[in-house]
């Protein structure tokens, strides 16, 4: 069990510092930085908890997925940062407010913490004896059968994200040819085909 604790305040720590890295780094693409560093220790502590398949997902999907999109938009947007903390002393009242509101509640998480006396077999053993499964396969069938709908709720949410954060990305340019599928299939022979006569001579100079 020493591995183990010397694993866990390992990861916990760079995992906690990273995420105050996140905050705390004034370049943007050193936040997103220290953001896949804390998501892979993270997966550290699943690993350690037995819960591989979220470890993986957590590094498939978010290292390599969320993280990375973040870093590429961060490196090509022109962002102007000095303009976005002009407004920083105008909302810092209410920072501050919802900051103490967030350390009273951890403060009352962490003064009513209790530690179960059999925590360190748990570790050992995350999955209780009579599931007889897998870690993936004990996930799957509690998430599609006691938590479906919360399961689908969550996915209806993430698609009026999506959907939502494309209209308002979506800009028009006045001055662009766009391709309309219904007036070109509208179209007539009349229309597509000019005949032009023109005669001996004619555009010479």
């Amino acid at each position: 069990m020493i591995v183990y604790a010397l694993f866990f305040y390992l990861f916990a720590s760079v995992c906690i510092a990273s995420a105050v890295m996140v905050v705390a780094s004034k370049n943007p693409v050193h936040s997103v930085l220290f953001l896949i560093l804390a998501f892979v220790n993270a997966s550290g502590l699943f690993v350690l908890m037995g819960a591989e398949f979220l470890a993986m997902i957590l590094i498939v999907v978010y290292v390599g997925a969320v993280a990375v999109l973040f870093l590429f938009v961060v490196m090509m947007l022109d962002v102007d940062f000095a303009e976005l903390r002009q407004g920083f002393i105008q909302y810092l009242p209410v920072g501050a407010l919802v900051g103490i509101v967030f350390l009273a509640e951890l403060l009352l998480v962490v003064g009513a913490w209790t530690i179960a006396p059999a925590i360190t077999e748990s570790v050992a053993a995350p999955i209780p004896p009579f599931y007889s499964v897998t870690n993936t396969e004990a996930l799957g069938q509690v998430l599609y059968t006691r938590y479906v709908y919360f399961f689908q709720a969550a996915g209806l949410i993430l698609l009026v994200a999506m959907i939502g954060a494309i209209v308002l990305t979506l800009r028009h340019k006045p001055n662009v040819k766009r391709q309309d599928i219904s007036q070109q299939v509208s179209r007539t022979r009349d229309e597509a085909i000019e005949v032009v006569k023109v005669r001996p001579g004619q555009g010479l100079s």
